[in-house]
């Protein structure tokens, strides 16, 4: 356990010092600044349209972080040393998934309330949409990273990266902006409404969680050989 929190806390502080966590949450809030413009000036149509909306930047925030994800340890060596550590090495891709989770995305979702407002959704709504983003995020961060993975020894392979990923991510998409939706559309039962929505999301995030960190880790190997 000591090594997994090392190897997490250093991929936090890598992201951190790297400045990824900030220009992934400006990101975030320049695409909501623009939409307005571009939607137009109905505001009924900004706030039925916003938590899709807002599911879709945080898939392209998340897809554009993806290229550094194991890139930078394959190209310095590190990737050839965290393979001699005596741990499981599904268990050393796991723990730096976690360190990308935890300096990426939860700063994201807590950037979501407030971008929810700039958007016109009603802030009785907004819990409903940041419990479908803390089920469905997981699932994000695991298909990105087998995707990161097989583009890994790809020399400036982020479009690849994007392209392997993204089939992944539609499924999360669509239950997450159905989720989103229906909290929307309901009054007092939003809880009971969206609670399928909810458990389809964590289940695809278990599913993940499951078999994303044995296929990251063949991918990886296959790629040090």
């Amino acid at each position: 356990m000591p090594i997994l929190a090392a190897i997490c806390r250093q991929h936090m502080h890598l992201s951190w010092r790297s400045g990824q966590t900030v220009l992934a949450v400006s990101f975030l809030f320049i695409a909501i600044t623009l939409l307005p413009f571009g939607l137009g000036p109905e505001l009924k149509l900004l706030r039925a349209l916003a938590p899709g909306l807002l599911w879709v930047v945080l898939a392209i925030s998340l897809l554009t972080s993806l290229e550094r994800l194991f890139q930078a340890d394959y190209e310095d060596g590190s990737l050839d040393r965290l393979l001699l550590v005596p741990l499981a090495f599904e268990a050393v891709v796991l723990a730096k998934l976690l360190g990308h989770y935890l300096a990426l995305v939860l700063p994201l979702i807590a950037s979501v309330p407030l971008a929810g407002l700039l958007l016109n959704i009603e802030a009785a709504r907004l819990p409903a949409l940041v419990a479908a983003m803390l089920c469905g995020s997981p699932a994000l961060v695991l298909a990105g990273g087998i995707g990161a993975a097989l583009a890994v020894s790809v020399r400036r392979g982020g479009l690849l990266t994007v392209l392997i990923a993204m089939p992944f991510y539609v499924p999360v998409l669509i239950f997450g902006a159905a989720a989103a939706r229906v909290s929307l559309e309901t009054g007092l039962e939003t809880g009971v409404a969206i609670g399928p929505y909810l458990g389809i999301l964590a289940a695809l995030s278990a599913a993940s969680l499951l078999l994303a960190p044995f296929a990251i880790a063949a991918a990886l190997r296959s790629a040090l050989r």
